[in-house]
């Protein structure tokens, strides 16, 4: 089968391409918004990764992300209608839906996005949705919780530093349960999507089979450099008043930054694995023991 892929220079792209190529013949596409364009299609699939990625900073220009996520997507989705091609894989997000989570997120939640990056991806999500979709062509848009894996920088990798030099967690009091995503478990439903022809179109979030705790991860930290973790159980009350005074002082800590700390964001993927049929490959402390251990080099 003949595949183009968007954005095939980022992590999952780059992943995705070196993971494909033994079973498809693989086409990369550069892809930037302008008005008023299309793309000449001619291929078997489309995986469509190209966008801008959430800024934890908040520096961005806000249009930048309805530009990349919102925009672009509706143009290669509308090229995509009018190609023969039959099979389109969009890469949202669990932002999509919500930046908080109570309970577990799963695909029946009410979309509820409070960022730039989470309202362009749904915008996206949306305009797929209310398309008429020709018969025979499947569509998959994905949400996938944090990915991670071998070369990918992000917060894993800072909080994998503080670990490495022996910095304390002081944080340990908080029980919170986090889920993940393996690079390697995502990379596999893609290519079952692909190959299963009995697969329906929609919605599937993309998770680990197992969340995970902030402690829990710094433990799997430490094991994967031969350390014990350094966790200490400082009283929440005593965190949660220099969390305020730090709302005061304008530190570091502030509630705002202690509630993202020590939150919980369980999502799950119960529907993905039910249509596959088939266990994911990884368990996520396998995933993520691989992740660590690539941190090294």
């Amino acid at each position: 089968m003949k595949i183009t892929i968007t954005g095939s220079t980022g992590f999952v792209g780059a992943n995705l391409h070196g993971y494909l190529k033994s079973f498809h013949e693989l086409h990369s596409i550069s892809v930037r918004y302008q008005p008023n364009q299309n793309f000449d299609l001619t291929t078997d699939a489309i995986i469509h990764l190209a966008g801008k990625a959430h800024d934890l900073k908040k520096v961005s220009n806000p249009q930048d992300y309805y530009e990349a996520n919102f925009e672009l997507t509706k143009q290669v989705f509308d090229s995509f209608l009018l190609s023969d091609a039959s099979i389109f894989i969009y890469m949202s997000s669990v932002k999509a839906v919500a930046d908080d989570v109570f309970g577990v997120l799963d695909e029946n939640t009410i979309s509820n996005p409070k960022t730039h990056y989470g309202l362009s991806k749904l915008q996206a999500e949306n305009y797929i949705l209310n398309q008429k979709i020709p018969q025979g062509k499947r569509i998959f848009i994905l949400r996938p919780c944090m990915i991670h894996g071998p070369g990918n920088k992000g917060n894993l990798n800072l909080l994998y530093k503080l670990v490495s030099i022996g910095v304390p967690w002081p944080l340990g009091a908080f029980e919170n349960k986090r889920s993940f995503c393996s690079i390697d478990n995502l990379l596999f439903i893609v290519k079952e999507l692909i190959a299963c022809e009995n697969i329906p179109s929609g919605i599937y979030q993309v998770a680990d089979d197992e969340s995970l705790s902030t402690n829990e991860l710094i433990f799997i930290m430490a094991q994967s450099q031969n350390k014990k973790p350094n966790i200490w159980k400082v009283s929440k009350g005593l965190i949660q008043f220099f969390a305020r005074i730090g709302n005061i002082l304008k530190l570091p800590l502030n509630e705002e930054r202690l509630q993202k700390l020590t939150d919980s964001y369980i999502v799950s993927n119960q529907k993905i694995k039910t249509v596959i049929g088939k266990p994911l490959p990884v368990s996520t402390r396998e995933g993520l023991l691989k992740t660590f251990k690539s941190f090294k080099n």
